[in-house]
């Protein structure tokens, strides 16, 4: 009913930054540009209303040409829908030096553009590897399960890598129909096969089975995770564009980041480097010209220029070992404990820590998680595996630089044990912890997976994910959806695995459900007095209940009564 849609306040202005994944798709009905909805609120593909700026002029030594000069026609729409020049870009004209007399000589001759490209290749060949990939979406609707939305198409970026595999990002070919890929120079598009999406860490590996598409391609080799201040490039194909882009940076900072699109922490790079829709999957080389990082999200905001964030190697390397491992995706562990600082010195007292002790104090511990018999809320982690835990949650990166210690635990892999050093009553306690992945109560992934549903008495059950809540109130959905569903989107832990928020989406008019018009996202309690775990169990207790009615307690009070 109207009373049961509780809103939270909006704020007033978009005060806080916007994380974008970027790449650009275009509608099949009108081929426009539009903005994609990412996993999180205010998250949406940056937007390709501009051109790139003319280029500034170039140095007047002996080896750097004048670069061509940029045309300043007025842009229009291409059939893509990104924008381009309408003036075609001059030809770089040699540099000219006055001689002692007055005359003007050629210092460089012109050049074929043959050689110039020759050039490129020389000096950075990894180019080469580099990918343009076209995607078809169909995602589910949420908001009617029965049905799909309208297809659209997208381009982003990839590159070859070892193993005739291909890297993009995650977000890239979510909810794919038909994937193809482009090398560099080619007029050929090779169907491509997706062999794993790792929603968490935003990256995706392909594959193609024509021989023709891995001729005359080497493969793209990894480098260690940069320094602070190492030049990287990224390439790949932004905006839209046919022909590959090569933007420039340095590296600005390394910590753990928020991964929009898999609603994660995980370490990622900062650097300065221009990153633009069409840029996700587009790989970062150092000025050795090897990989160091994937380009996945900027940073939208009107403080803010030039802000774009890589995945690092480390954290690729972790996607591609757990598929070989595996052979498939089995995803990022996690300890399954919330904590809190120990800074404070009042604290470290009342909780029994001696000076020269530091860690962190466990608030809640995950109900599904491996850990929860052994450990108990108040203890304070010292170390994992061996690594000392600061009081603020930190522990040593690398020289002068630390980081949470997330970091240790996402290095691991599923089903890996960790050997976590607890203070308990004064006591320390050492345990071997088997390491699982994050099961949430609301998800934030379907997994490409249509929605399920169960339909009685035109009554619409559904479980509740991230999906469904941007489906039904936008973007802004953690403002304007129901406060008691966000609180359990922001602050519930689910008791098992297999648990699910269901709520009655909506009710199909019809004459034998008379006055329960208004009920709308209201979650399920119970049903006829015994609580409701999960979809499937619902069904199956209606399915076999043989009372004269059927009854549904939901939040607030209310009860909806219905006759067999």
């Amino acid at each position: 009913m109207g009373e049961t849609r509780k809103r939270g306040r909006k704020p007033k202005a978009p005060a806080s930054t916007t994380e974008t994944m970027d790449f650009q798709y275009t509608s099949a009905s009108n081929a426009t540009q539009t903005d994609y909805v990412a996993a999180q609120n205010d998250v949406f593909s940056a937007a390709n209303d501009s051109v790139p700026t003319a280029a500034a002029a170039a140095k007047n030594d002996a080896n750097n040409p004048a670069p061509a000069r940029r045309g300043r026609g007025r842009p229009r729409k291409s059939e893509v829908g990104h924008m381009e020049d309408t003036e075609p870009h001059a030809a770089a004209s040699p540099e000219r030096r006055p001689y002692q007399n007055g005359a003007v000589v050629l210092e460089h001759p012109p050049q074929p553009v043959a050689k110039w490209e020759s050039v490129a290749a020389r000096v950075m060949p990894a180019m080469d590897a580099v990918v343009k990939v076209f995607c078809v979406h169909t995602e589910p609707n949420y908001s009617l399960p029965w049905q799909r939305k309208r297809q659209y198409s997208s381009s982003s970026s990839g590159f070859i890598i070892g193993g005739k595999r291909v890297l993009t990002n995650a977000h890239s070919v979510e909810h794919y129909t038909q994937v193809k890929l482009k090398k560099r120079g080619s007029d050929t598009k090779y169907l491509a096969t997706v062999l794993a999406i790792g929603t968490e860490c935003d990256i995706a590996m392909l594959t193609v089975s024509d021989d023709e598409f891995w001729e005359g391609v080497s493969p793209v080799e990894f480098g260690d995770l940069p320094a602070l201040q190492d030049a990287v490039t990224v390439v790949g194909y932004p905006i839209g564009g046919d022909t590959i882009s090569v933007t420039s940076g340095v590296v600005s900072r390394i910590e753990i980041l928020s991964y929009v699109h898999g609603s994660t922490e995980l370490l990622g790079l900062q650097i300065d480097a221009a990153i633009n829709s069409g840029n996700s999957g587009g790989p970062a080389f150092n000025d050795k010209g090897n990989c160091v990082g994937i380009a996945f999200q900027s940073l939208k905001h009107e403080d803010a220029e030039n802000i774009g964030y890589v995945i690092p190697t480390p954290v690729i390397m972790h996607f591609i070992q757990d598929y070989e491992k595996n052979g498939a995706y089995t995803g990022f562990p996690i300890l399954g404990v919330e904590w809190q600082k120990m800074e404070n010195p009042d604290l470290r007292l009342a909780m029994g820590m001696k000076s020269d002790q530091k860690g962190v104090r466990i608030r809640r511990i995950e109900p599904t998680a491996p850990e929860s018999h052994l450990l108990k809320p108040s203890d304070v982690i010292l170390s994992f595996d061996g690594v000392k835990v600061a009081n603020d949650g930190t522990v040593p990166f690398r020289h002068g630089e630390r980081i949470g210690f997330s970091y240790l635990v996402s290095q691991k892999y599923t089903g890996d044990t960790a050997l976590v050093k607890v203070l308990r009553d004064s006591k320390i306690l050492e345990f071997d912890i088997k390491l699982a992945t994050h099961k949430r109560l609301i998800p934030a992934h379907t997994s490409g997976t249509p929605p399920s549903y169960y339909i009685i008495a035109g009554f619409v059950f559904t479980a509740v994910t991230v999906p469904y809540l941007r489906s039904e109130y936008g973007k802004d959905y953690e403002f304007d959806a129901p406060v008691k569903l966000l609180d359990k989107h922001l602050h519930a832990m689910a008791e098992s695995t297999d648990e699910q928020l269901l709520v009655i989406s909506q009710v199909l008019v019809a004459d034998i459900n008379i006055g329960y018009e208004d009920i709308v996202n209201t979650q399920v309690l119970a049903f006829n007095g015994k609580p409701v775990k999960n979809l499937k169990s619902l069904a199956n207790m209606v399915d076999n209940c043989n009372d004269e009615y059927l009854r549904f307690d939901l939040e607030y009070q209310q009860g909806v009564l219905v006759g067999r």
